[in-house]
């Protein structure tokens, strides 16, 4: 018995310090109660949150939540974000599934040790390529929002417009994005092209 329990600590402390355990054990969770106990949301562009606390983990040498972890929350939320929605059951009908291809932050203000916080996640609207999300972090202090990622995730295996009809059963016109979010789409494609010039790739052969 004491060897078993020995083994099962020795795996464990394996998993953590070679693996990133707590990312890989918190997303499936997060798609699993997705899944299995919240309701399913039937309007793609609804506002969904997540909610979440700051823990001594999250803390960088000044004290607050350092600026990766706003990342991985958003990663979380993302996940959980598009299974109540549908969309990655959708993916998985088709055989096709998406990749990160691009992300930005702004900070606003510091989340700190121990405050409650919101990640509020909505989808934005969708092109030939891409479906693109927003997440808001707000605090639940004050209903501050601290910080905005904006991501692009990139569908492999077919379009995002057959995935929405594939989840609406008709043809549904993507909304107008927001200006600000088309000026970073306009850079996102300016610096692929620098980088395929510079890798001496042609413009036919695309970026994810």
């Amino acid at each position: 018995m004491l060897g078993l329990l020995v083994a099962f600590l020795a795996l464990a402390l394996a998993f953590f310090a070679l693996l990133d355990g707590w990312y890989l054990v918190r997303v499936p969770c997060a798609v699993l109660r997705a899944r299995l106990l919240q309701p399913r949301v039937r309007d793609l562009l609804a506002e969904q949150r997540y909610t979440g606390r700051v823990l001594p983990s999250d803390l960088d040498l000044l004290l607050h939540m350092n600026n990766a972890r706003y990342l991985r929350e958003a990663d979380v939320s993302r996940a959980a974000h598009l299974t109540r929605c549908g969309v990655l059951g959708a993916l998985r009908d088709l055989g096709a599934h998406t990749v990160l291809a691009a992300s930005c932050a702004r900070y606003r203000r510091s989340l700190r040790l121990f405050e409650p916080f919101e990640v509020r996640t909505r989808l934005l609207g969708w092109d030939d390529r891409a479906f693109y999300l927003e997440a808001r972090f707000v605090s639940l202090r004050d209903n501050f929002l601290c910080a905005l990622l904006r991501s692009r995730q990139h569908v492999l295996g077919t379009t995002p417009d057959r995935v929405v009809q594939h989840l609406c059963k008709r043809r549904v016109e993507p909304p107008e994005l927001p200006e600000d979010l088309k000026h970073w789409i306009a850079y996102n494609e300016t610096s692929s092209q620098l980088l395929r010039a510079e890798s001496g790739l042609s413009d036919t052969k695309k970026d994810q």
